[in-house]
């Protein structure tokens, strides 16, 4: 199977880089699967699971929103987070839902009412990367 380079830059710095035989990526429309030689394309992403084959091997990925260039030869993930669902401490995780459910409990400006919202969508998010893809 032919290969293309991945890169993979969160906010803290680079995650990965290195050949990549085939990617799903998350979007608002689903799952957007990305192969060596596919059309020059920009993406937006959503905070989900990513998953990319190296070796044969796959392996997922918890990003955060984002963007990807995609081209025939390299794909370029930006994102604001990127972490292994295995690096997930899941008490910190419903810690942070339950803190996130909490204020939205209460009377908030629509500013702190939206970060309310994606404080809990991040806790889902990641909350399910750890039941669904630890072992």
């Amino acid at each position: 199977m032919e290969k293309f380079i991945l890169n993979i830059t969160a906010s803290s710095g680079e995650f990965f880089q290195g050949e990549c035989e085939s990617l799903t990526l998350p979007t608002a429309d689903g799952q957007y699967g990305v192969q060596a030689g596919h059309s020059p394309v920009l993406v937006a992403l959503e905070m989900g699971i990513m998953q990319f084959t190296v070796n044969g091997e796959t392996r997922s990925v918890l990003v955060g929103d984002g963007i990807a260039e995609v081209t025939p030869t390299y794909v370029v993930l930006l994102v604001d987070s990127a972490e292994r669902p295995e690096d997930i401490d899941k008490n910190r995780a419903e810690a942070a839902r339950i803190r996130a459910e909490e204020r939205l409990q209460h009377k908030q400006s629509m500013h702190e009412y939206y970060q309310s919202k994606i404080a809990l969508n991040r806790a889902m998010q990641r909350l399910q990367a750890t039941a669904k893809y630890n072992r």
